[in-house]
């Protein structure tokens, strides 16, 4: 559709500036959401520049291991590379791309930390950070949508890409499944900026934030057309941690409850 936008003579990605838009936004709502619980919107700004690097490594760590035989092609030819030019090249294109499972995990692991490390209340900031998260997330797929990435299976009423980089993506309809799930991911934030302002579930709402996002990417897989995303048997890798996340949703709210 539009995977670059030229700007004063320069090349951007319109992916890039659609996730950094959606950093604003969530950022800025995130501190307005603190200032209203009485929380220092300072600390909300460290944890997320503290996130913003756990999200980023575990994007692109988790890239990588969705084209695994990549990196095993690299240490198959690694005589063959004797230039630095040349190693980096081949590793843009092992970690040169993003999957968001390896960044929101990289993220939450990132922010525990920092909350750990500087004594801060786990439950406040998980409760305020909640429904913010799919909020990045739906201007994020917006910018999927635009840059052709994450693009959905074929479809004769869908959207035709022409100019995609990635050359079998175009020419052919195909259903705009990246729009479905910005427009998911807009409605959970709903649903979560209003159990917050209201004050409910204030130790688990991240939780049912990872639960309910679970079941929509599980779901949301069933209709994906690129298939280079990486499967684990009969389901695809983001399937295959769905599962891992549920799971893991599901028995820390039950946890929670039986100790409240």
């Amino acid at each position: 559709m539009l995977p670059l936008i030229n700007i004063f003579g320069h090349d951007f990605s319109v992916y890039a500036i659609c996730a950094c838009v959606g950093i604003l936004v969530a950022l800025f709502m995130a501190m307005k959401a603190a200032k209203r619980l009485k929380v220092d919107d300072n600390d909300i700004l460290s944890l997320g520049l503290f996130a913003a690097i756990g999200i980023f490594l575990g994007g692109h760590l988790l890239y990588a291991l969705t084209n695994f035989h990549l990196i095993i092609e690299f240490f198959q030819k690694i005589d063959q590379i004797n230039s630095f030019g040349l190693l980096i090249n081949c590793l843009a294109i092992i970690f040169g791309g993003q999957v968001f499972y390896g960044g929101l995990i990289g993220g939450l692991i990132a922010g525990f930390i920092y909350l750990k490390k500087t004594k801060k209340d786990t439950s406040l900031y998980s409760f305020i950070i909640a429904p913010f998260i799919p909020l990045f997330h739906a201007f994020g797929r917006i910018g999927c949508f635009l840059g052709g990435c994450c693009y959905g299976v074929e479809w004769e009423h869908g959207i035709t890409y022409h100019n995609d980089p990635i050359e079998i993506a175009n020419g052919v309809p195909r259903l705009p499944i990246q729009l479905i799930e910005a427009g998911c991911n807009f409605i959970l934030f709903g649903v979560l900026y209003y159990l917050q302002r209201k004050g409910k579930c204030k130790k688990t709402l991240l939780y049912i934030y990872l639960l309910s996002y679970s079941i929509i990417r599980f779901i949301d897989e069933f209709f994906r057309g690129d298939a280079y995303r990486g499967f684990i048997g009969p389901v695809s890798t983001s399937q295959f941690i769905s599962i891992g996340i549920f799971i893991f949703a599901t028995i820390m709210i039950i946890r929670t409850k039986k100790k409240k």
